[in-house]
């Protein structure tokens, strides 16, 4: 079993949610793409966001980012909205 679970790790992801809000992952699809994503940035050369990842795997230590906060997961608008301020 994969540990943290999706469940797990929608919630730690989807913590700083306010009431009312739109959560930041509304599915296990959602994380599946963002841990890919980060595993292919690591893949590629990226450093990892943690100091000592318990497993020396991209996909793992993508997961391991995400569960500790190390990586945000930020939706499009959030994305679309960073770029025209820059």
């Amino acid at each position: 079993m994969i540990h943290p679970s999706y469940v797990e790790l929608m919630k730690v992801v989807n913590n700083n949610v306010e009431i009312g809000e739109e959560p930041v992952v509304n599915s296990r699809y959602s994380i599946v793409i963002a841990a890919a994503k980060r595993a292919r940035q690591i893949i590629d050369g990226a450093e990892p966001l943690i100091a000592h990842p318990k497993c020396n795997k991209p996909l793992s230590i993508a997961v391991e980012e995400l569960y500790t906060g190390a990586v945000r997961i930020v939706s499009d608008d959030e994305d679309l909205n960073e770029g025209e301020e820059a």
